[in-house]
């Protein structure tokens, strides 16, 4: 199948995402002078902006590609989660998993930038395990969506809504529905997502993850027994490395290889992990191999290294981009 016509199946795609989710929230203005008060900068504000952040990042990037997200995901029940849910819709992006809690706070991280250089770093969040409760409310909302769900992806930001209990459960009811299942792992709780389809660590994640050290340019061997550790520990079905500057690693059974990172003038590589979960996952529901979706992936994390600041893939850019150079 060409890729137009992969590309075609991309739309409408059910997919949930399933982790935690945020605000990232800017304040901008200018720098002309010190406070009198205490030697930092005094920014006269020009303007505040809102803008989706974690795990909604990842549905922004499949919305993007045509793609139907649903969030699932424990919020609080105040003024900034309000804030979020509107700016999900507005994105459309479904909000039908998110729940809503007064136990629970949602979190803001505001960054204050001054004559365009980043001054400050304001986090508002609660990092705790959810309750007992909220883990509840939540598999049991993700057991419903997953009855209409052409895939689900867990997205992991170490913000306490992907507790061991909620993996693991959600895990069970991917396999129980046949639904396709990727995690985009951190390092608590890595070895609680236990057969799934596809394991996307990056390689620091990798060795932090497994405990171990080892130089990737030249001991190729100990990064490939890590891979093989991984899969005898999560028993998981295909394993995809990012591997920064030099590319991604995929392995399925004996299937595996290194694609090389295409050349770019990069930017920020904020978000670009956000855009390989996603593209890979849309491309493997939608019938394309490991590898020709590692392809892309990774081509699609390259280009959004390109824009300054957490961006979405451009479909009809990475389209082009794909029938040029795969």
């Amino acid at each position: 199948m060409e890729l137009t016509s992969y590309f075609k199946t991309f739309e409408g795609k059910r997919i949930l995402v399933l982790g935690d989710v945020m605000l990232d929230s800017y304040i901008r203005g200018k720098v002309s002078r010190v406070s009198p008060e205490a030697p930092v900068p005094i920014v006269q504000l020009e303007s505040r902006e809102d803008r989706l952040g974690g795990a909604a990042n990842v549905a922004l990037n499949l919305v993007a590609l045509g793609a139907n997200p649903v969030i699932c995901s424990v919020i609080g029940d105040d003024a900034q989660s309000e804030m979020l849910i509107a700016l999900l819709k507005e994105s459309g992006i479904s909000a039908e998993g998110v729940i809503q809690s007064k136990g629970r706070k949602t979190t803001v991280k505001t960054r204050v930038i001054g004559n365009h250089q980043h001054l400050l770093r304001v986090d508002e969040e609660q990092i705790d395990p959810i309750s007992a409760s909220e883990e509840e409310q939540l598999i049991s909302k993700v057991g419903e969506l997953l009855t209409q769900a052409d895939g689900m992806i867990f997205e992991d930001y170490n913000k306490g809504v992907l507790t061991g209990t909620v993996i693991r459960s959600c895990s069970a009811l991917s396999r129980q529905h046949k639904v396709f299942t990727a995690v985009d792992p951190k390092k608590e709780n890595f070895f609680e997502y236990m057969e799934v389809d596809l394991f996307k660590p990056n390689l620091k994640e990798l060795k932090e993850g497994l405990g171990v050290t080892f130089e990737f340019k030249s001991n190729k061997e100990a990064f490939l027994e890590a891979v093989n550790e991984l899969e005898s520990r999560l028993n998981n079905k295909i394993s995809l490395i990012t591997l920064s500057e030099h590319g991604v690693f995929f392995k399925e059974g004996e299937n595996l290889k290194f694609s090389p990172a295409h050349i770019r003038n990069i930017s920020d590589v904020s978000g670009a992990g956000d855009t390989v979960i996603a593209v890979v996952t849309l491309a493997m529901v939608s019938g394309m191999g490991i590898e020709l979706a590692s392809k892309l992936a990774n081509l699609a994390g390259g280009l959004v290294c390109e824009k300054i600041g957490v961006v979405p893939i451009d479909k009809d850019q990475l389209l082009a981009e794909g029938e040029r150079l795969m």
